[in-house]
């Protein structure tokens, strides 16, 4: 009879508030799913940097003569700096790629972007010499000591882009979570007020409740289940449209980066992997808050 009490309480109350509950739910979604999203770019940027450890490379660009004449790196000055290139230490391998393979790798990674493939000649793109290090952490070294040799155009360190890329990703990562935490708060004062509303429209009921004998966390136990019970329903239409989200417009806006290798995809396992916590972070705000709201302004 209790827990059925209790319960039906619990619906009452819902029922009752119902434009503040929506209110609450929605505000509790929106800030979840921001947090989604910014866990989502979290779990993008691990697997970034798993398929990236093993693949920076040192660039060693060839000067137009060698890059328009040379298709093997048979002459003179390209052979010997491919050499002097496997012979310095911290150097793991060294791959030549010509012209024409480097106008066939554009082609591969920019195939959904027609109007660059258009303008783009294989004149425009170099001959190179791929340097793969045995510790990516020691580039410059090698970029100081290649740089301005005959033959060479430029040598470049794919490790800086890399650290700017993800520095890019990072900065994005924090301003979903900052805006996020506004939600937070506007989550956090909407419990807050729907409990004090809620508490204030049945204070008959529960004046006589505790006449009759009826314990403070009895009578406060069906407010705090109703933040509870609005927490994980907005976690879920958070966790909902994080998932529409991903299907519908994160897949088709990333489908050239994806499809060329320069983005790993994100499966909808990997919305379920962070679920879990989008629903323990409904929970404890919407419980805590709704403690201390009971404690601080409701006399029950």
């Amino acid at each position: 009879m209790r827990a059925s009490f209790v319960f039906s309480e619990v619906i009452t109350g819902l029922r009752r508030n119902i434009t503040m509950t929506i209110a609450m739910i929605l505000t509790t979604a929106i800030s979840l799913g921001l947090l989604g999203g910014g866990l989502l770019i979290v779990r993008m940027i691990d697997k970034m940097q798993l398929i990236y450890s093993d693949k920076v490379q040192v660039m060693v660009s060839l000067t137009d003569d060698i890059s328009a004449n040379d298709k093997n790196c048979s002459s003179s000055i390209c052979a010997d700096l491919q050499r002097q290139l496997q012979g310095s230490s911290n150097v793991e391998t060294v791959t030549f790629q010509n012209r024409d393979q480097s106008f066939q790798r554009f082609q591969q990674l920019f195939q959904a972007e027609p109007e660059l493939l258009r303008l783009t000649r294989p004149e425009s793109l170099p001959a190179t010499l791929q340097v793969k290090l045995t510790d990516p952490s020691k580039a410059d070294v090698l970029v100081k000591a290649f740089t301005g040799k005959p033959g060479v155009k430029t040598v470049d360190d794919q490790g800086v882009f890399l650290q700017r890329f993800f520095g890019i990703l990072d900065s994005v990562r924090y301003a979903v979570f900052l805006i996020a935490l506004v939600q937070a708060a506007a989550a956090v004062l909407l419990i807050s007020n729907t409990i004090q509303v809620s508490a204030f429209t049945r204070r008959v009921e529960v004046g006589i409740m505790r006449l009759v004998g009826a314990t403070r966390w009895y009578t406060q136990l069906p407010f705090l289940i109703e933040a509870v019970v609005a927490g994980i329903i907005g976690s879920i239409l958070g966790i909902v449209g994080l998932g529409a989200a991903k299907v519908f417009f994160l897949d088709s806006a990333l489908s050239g980066p994806i499809a060329s290798g320069v983005l790993p995809r994100l499966d909808l396992l990997d919305v379920v992997a962070i679920s879990p916590i989008l629903l323990g972070v409904a929970v404890v705000i919407s419980a805590i808050t709704g403690y201390i709201t009971l404690r601080l302004y409701v006399r029950l």
